[in-house]
């Protein structure tokens, strides 16, 4: 039976801005403060750290979807490259943690734009967001690029108020005990902020001319986000100090508060409202087409795999993801949310640079060495995450392994002799 197809609708702008929605707003307004608690005045060298394990990833998922130009992204290219239960890990971390970053997002929005109302706002905001996604990705991608247009103005006003304010200096108060120890946990909470390149490749099936678009896309959109960031960080940090960036709870606005700008501050707010939904938006698009994805191959319940036959949009997925979504944002807190996103992400692109290893002659994009230093950088992030975090998330990812290979000896107990 033919399977419900995508329609190829986004260009090389598109794929771009719902790459950069999803990295600019998951860390620049939040990932600041708890990183540069870790690594103190060595925050920049976290900063560079998380980047470098980013671009690693970054040239396998662009190497792996201009090959499988596929929704699903590296679920896919594990099935294709690896094996399907490699692909299953990978598709089942990413849809766990991403969810996760989606209830991460809706509280991050809804503490900033509704301080002492976060849950019920956050679930009103991820029902908002699900129902623009089911309107078609067009409708995601204008959307994004509107969000992504006034994150980079209200970053450009934090750079332009740092310059006018008095300078700390990197190294006033310094606000963590740094080392090595302490850069490794800075980089496995920036990397957060960097992840969501992987938004494109798993849009691959609505990307036109994917096996172009793709790799330029990610490239392009990690390395402005690089820029930004580094920008960012350098500002804040001459300004607050690492010391005063740690302990503060909004230090892009305390920024602009440093130069006298106080009227900024609401400014700010709302940009790091607007950067979280930008985020959550693309979240939302991107899961659900891994959701998609492993419906199609049976790893997740058949009734996800349809496609509306108007919008082209995977709605019932999006539909399952938003009601789960909302689940999280009235049960769990935003710290536990980013632990158990990290680890899901990090074991994610471990099978994406595996994969990415095993691809040989025409389809080969980059140096071979970068994806054995992206499994070593995912694996050495991931022991930095907190405990619990990391606990959790092994938890869930075995209760899929142990649901799927039961479902398997099930079908094959019903298979009929012979077939």
């Amino acid at each position: 039976m033919t399977q419900p197809s995508l329609h190829r609708r986004l260009g090389l702008g598109d794929a771009v801005f719902i790459g950069l929605g999803s990295m600019i707003g998951a860390g620049v307004f939040s990932a600041f403060a708890p990183a540069a608690h870790a690594a103190g005045a060595w925050l920049l060298a976290g900063l560079v750290l998380a980047a470098a394990v980013a671009f690693c990833n970054a040239t396998a998922s662009a190497q792996l979807a201009a090959v499988y130009p596929t929704s699903g992204g590296t679920y896919a290219y594990g099935r294709a490259e690896l094996g399907e239960w490699w692909g299953f890990a990978a598709g089942w971390s990413f849809v766990i943690g991403k969810t996760a970053s989606c209830a991460a997002m809706a509280l991050t929005f809804a503490a900033y734009a509704a301080p002492g109302w976060e849950r019920p706002v956050a679930a009103a905001a991820v029902a908002a967001l699900v129902g623009v996604n089911a309107f078609g990705v067009t409708r995601t991608a204008q959307l994004t690029r509107v969000l992504v247009v006034i994150s980079l103005a209200v970053l450009a006003l934090v750079v332009v108020a740092g310059g006018a304010a008095p300078k700390a200096g990197f190294g006033s108060s310094a606000g963590g005990a740094g080392g090595v120890y302490g850069v490794l946990q800075s980089a496995g909470l920036l990397f957060f902020a960097f992840a969501g390149y992987a938004r494109i490749a798993t849009m691959g099936e609505e990307v036109r001319d994917p096996r172009r678009t793709i790799p330029r896309a990610v490239t392009l959109a990690l390395s402005i986000t690089v820029v930004v960031y580094a920008v960012v960080a350098v500002t804040v940090l001459l300004v607050l100090g690492a010391g005063g960036t740690a302990a503060s709870t909004a230090p892009l606005a305390d920024t602009v508060t440093a130069a006298g700008w106080s009227w900024a501050s609401p400014v700010v707010r709302f940009g790091a409202a607007t950067a979280s939904l930008g985020a959550l938006l693309a979240l939302i698009a991107g899961i659900g087409r891994t959701t998609l994805a492993m419906a199609r191959e049976g790893d997740l319940p058949r009734a996800l795999a349809a496609v509306h036959p108007r919008w082209r949009v995977p709605r019932r997925a999006e539909v399952a993801l938003g009601v789960v979504v909302v689940a999280l944002v009235l049960l769990v807190d935003l710290r536990g949310a980013i632990a158990f996103s990290s680890f899901g992400v990090l074991l994610y692109y471990f099978v994406a640079n595996a994969a990415a290893l095993r691809q040989r002659g025409a389809a080969r994009r980059y140096p071979r060495w970068l994806q054995p230093a992206g499994m070593a950088g995912c694996a050495l992030l991931a022991v930095t995450l907190p405990i619990a975090g990391v606990l959790a998330g092994a938890g869930v990812v075995a209760a899929g392994f142990a649901i799927r290979a039961v479902r398997l000896r099930v079908q094959r107990r019903e298979r009929p002799h012979g077939f």
